[in-house]
């Protein structure tokens, strides 16, 4: 193809995926901002195909109908409660893409530096190192990643003494076999080392975040996937590899920024795999709720309801468990249909990834404008009649603003104890995430509604319209 064309169309490609991105920031327009974007990377597909000496379309052709089917099928059968765990999976595709590009691309460049008897270029250098180190710990840290959100392995943190300094030695190994890398550029041996250990620095990066922590976790292997993209495109002399990675790899890291302030945590233990907990005692189980839980029943909660005049409902991980969105809406829509004002409450990291809540009530085809942020709902909790919590309990404890010696001391949540009454949907007094009580659950104002959120939900709107 014409230079000229190529690069007209790859800037056409790169504005959709600008304008894609776009799209993506309101729900209104997520769905054709995703089009948007699809289109341009097809866009960019076809004319990298059609610049490049392809060896062998057949194999081309193979792989992208091998890699649709996989795709269809895995979005076919994925649930939205499993929506994190896609997610993951995706960021260790594009991070194990990179990473076969880069090795591939090194293999092809040292027989020629061999030869030539010449060394590597610089540029080139320097860009497989950084893909293949950024590539493979996105590979082997979203299979960790994966691994805690399936239950696969435990979500607590996970590490032994000195893993701090164990990281910051496999990155000056790294480095040191990316050097031996040009050194020896025919060398397979260092190629080898610098894979595994990469692979390596990925798990141990990862597995001592524990699963309260996810969020942040997958936002930032989402932009080193983009970093990693990036990188590779450096080595291809692909603009819009470049561009799209950069594009993706700078949305994670502000993705990432956003959720550590939603969290309290720090970006720096993140990216070294630590995360900042409390320096003092925080009260244990039976010191919380000794005494002062009150159990209610959904006739009971029917009663309260009764007389309100404005209801917000507070999604968390629970209810995603409990696949119970569509009975919190068939709820709204009883209490609404009663002329009580329904709103939604979300918590930026409630679920285990951003923006969790909001693709669940939108499968369940919730009004948008009904789900408002922290920010948005906070100043009207003190002017509501009833909250209903369902299965959210870190983003809501009270502990994040009252006890300096919590693990989460200082994280922003929903302020939900304010409003006049709490009811708070949950299968027992079980910790979240974070492994804490909520003194939120022993409030005068709370009461609790025990038992599987979906059944409770249901129970609750038939106790609701037997009241009317």
């Amino acid at each position: 193809m014409n230079f000229i064309w190529i690069d007209l169309l790859y800037l056409v490609a790169a504005v959709m995926f600008i304008t894609g991105i776009k799209g993506l920031t309101r729900p209104k327009t997520a769905v054709r901002g995703n089009i948007v974007a699809a289109i341009g990377m097809f866009i960019a597909v076809v004319v990298t195909l059609l610049n490049s000496k392809i060896v062998s379309y057949e194999l081309i052709i193979a792989g992208i109908l091998l890699g649709s089917l996989f795709g269809a099928v895995l979005a076919k059968k994925m649930p939205m409660t499993s929506m994190p765990q896609m997610v993951a999976l995706l960021n260790g595709f594009g991070g194990g893409a990179s990473l076969a590009i880069a090795v591939a691309s090194y293999l092809v460049m040292s027989v020629g530096a061999d030869q030539n008897n010449g060394p590597l270029l610089i540029a080139s250098q320097v860009a497989i190192v950084l893909t293949v180190l950024i590539g493979g710990v996105t590979l082997s840290g979203s299979a960790v990643a994966l691994a805690k959100l399936q239950e696969w392995l435990p979500g607590k943190s996970i590490g032994f003494p000195g893993i701090k300094f164990f990281n910051v030695l496999l990155v000056i190994s790294a480095l040191y076999m990316g050097y031996g890398l040009f050194e020896s550029p025919v060398s397979g041996g260092y190629l080898v080392l610098l894979v595994a250990i990469v692979l390596v620095l990925g798990v141990t990066l990862v597995i001592p975040i524990g699963g309260a922590d996810m969020p942040v976790v997958i936002a930032l292997l989402n932009a080193y996937s983009g970093i990693a993209a990036a990188a590779a495109g450096f080595i291809m002399g692909n603009t819009v590899l470049i561009i799209s990675g950069a594009l993706v790899g700078a949305s994670g890291l502000i993705l990432t920024q956003i959720m550590c302030v939603a969290m309290n945590r720090s970006l720096v233990n993140v990216l070294f795999g630590t995360i900042e907990t409390g320096s003092g005692e925080t009260m244990d189980a039976d010191e919380v709720y000794g005494g002062k839980v009150k159990s209610s029943c959904p006739d009971e909660v029917a009663m309260v309801l009764e007389t309100a005049s404005r209801v917000v409902i507070v999604p968390g991980f629970g209810m995603a468990m409990a696949q119970a969105q569509h009975a919190v809406r068939d709820l709204a829509d009883t209490l609404q249909s009663q002329n009580i004002e329904v709103e939604y409450a979300i918590h930026p990291v409630a679920g285990r990834m951003p923006g969790h809540m909001n693709v669940l009530l939108a499968e369940a085809e919730v009004d948008y404008d009904l789900m408002k942020t922290m920010d948005e709902a906070n100043p009207t909790f003190d002017q509501t009649d009833v909250v209903i919590v369902i299965g959210a309990n870190d983003v809501t404890n009270p502990m994040a603003r009252e006890d300096k010696g919590s693990p989460i001391y200082g994280m922003p949540i929903l302020n939900v104890d304010k409003a006049k009454t709490v009811v708070v949907v949950k299968r027992s007094l079980s910790a979240g995430f974070a492994g804490l009580p909520n003194p939120l659950f022993a409030n005068d104002n709370t009461l609790m509604l025990f038992g599987d959120g979906k059944k409770a939900i249901q129970d609750l709107s038939a106790a609701v319209n037997k009241a009317a």
